[in-house]
């Protein structure tokens, strides 16, 4: 059991990592981008075809690539912050949609419809508990989630950019009247996103199921812990990340409910749904 649970540390550190992104995208942007993996992954793909078909180094590769799924996001928030400025955050996050289905169906058209040869970037054990290795992997994830929600923090309470962002999301016309150039700062915040999204999958890609849908599909565990924390609270988003990992590497131990794990985040999210609606559920019972 506690080798299942560890194991599944990797995958709860990416829906982690994810899961932070989606936060700051409804907190910073008003935005539920379901196109978070989406553009994660295609970069990913160029990283792969990089070093596969052009010869690149594995490193030079990786980096182009993660430029190239922060240049997707950024493409996107560019449209978001260009003609839905002033649109809802619902008509904002729909949008996302498009950009989604359009990245899965462009990575069958340019790469095919099978997993992707990613080259391990970080390889390894690290150390062990109980007699359970712990990879590098699993190291790499869960510490790039503290990394980034505890820097994220940091940037949006201790820094005049974060301050900036804060006006921005809780005022945007206020914001635009002081003079804070809104469009530039949304694009940014797109395009950091994306760029941690297309690191994580890369990191994690070579110990998962990395085809396209697979891979784009991660929005789901990853709004699962994102909903934990209200897409507000950095800290239970990473938290909500890490249980649902451990979850999953539970489960599948054993054999009459491993089936059970693809359901996990759905579980989850009505669940927490269901919670937050609790007040009203039972008021509607009396």
């Amino acid at each position: 059991m506690l080798e299942g649970a560890l194991a599944g540390l990797a995958a709860g550190g990416l829906y982690a990592v994810l899961g932070v992104c989606l936060t700051l995208m409804a907190r910073l942007v008003r935005v539920v981008n379901f196109a978070q993996a989406a553009t994660g992954m295609f970069g990913g793909f160029c990283a792969v075809w990089l070093v596969t078909k052009a010869g690149m180094p594995v490193w030079i590769g990786s980096v182009l690539g993660v430029l190239i799924g922060g240049l997707l996001a950024a493409a996107i928030g560019w449209i978001a912050a260009t003609w839905l400025s002033e649109a809802s955050t619902t008509t904002r996050s729909a949008m996302t949609v498009g950009p989604l289905l359009l990245l899965i169906s462009l990575s069958f058209i340019l790469f095919g419809n099978k997993p992707q040869p990613f080259t391990p970037i970080i390889a390894g054990p690290a150390f062990s508990v109980g007699g359970v290795v712990i990879s590098q992997v699993t190291v790499w994830t869960v510490g790039m989630a503290v990394v980034v929600a505890v820097g994220v923090h940091f940037l949006l309470t201790r820094t005049r950019i974060g301050t900036q962002l804060r006006a921005l999301s809780e005022r945007p016309t206020t914001a635009e009247l002081l003079g804070i150039r809104s469009r530039p700062l949304s694009i940014a915040v797109w395009f950091v996103t994306g760029v941690i999204s297309a690191i994580a999958i890369v990191i994690v890609a070579p110990s998962q199921s990395n085809d396209a849908t697979s891979l784009s599909l991660l929005i789901i565990p990853a709004a699962a812990a994102a909903l934990l924390g209200g897409f507000k609270r950095l800290d239970l988003t990473v938290v909500g990340g890490l249980v649902l990992g451990v979850l999953g590497g539970l489960v599948a131990q054993i054999n009459e409910i491993s089936l059970v794990r693809n359901f996990l985040p759905f579980l989850f999210i009505v669940v927490l749904l269901l919670w937050t609606q609790r007040k009203e559920v039972w008021d509607a019972a009396r």
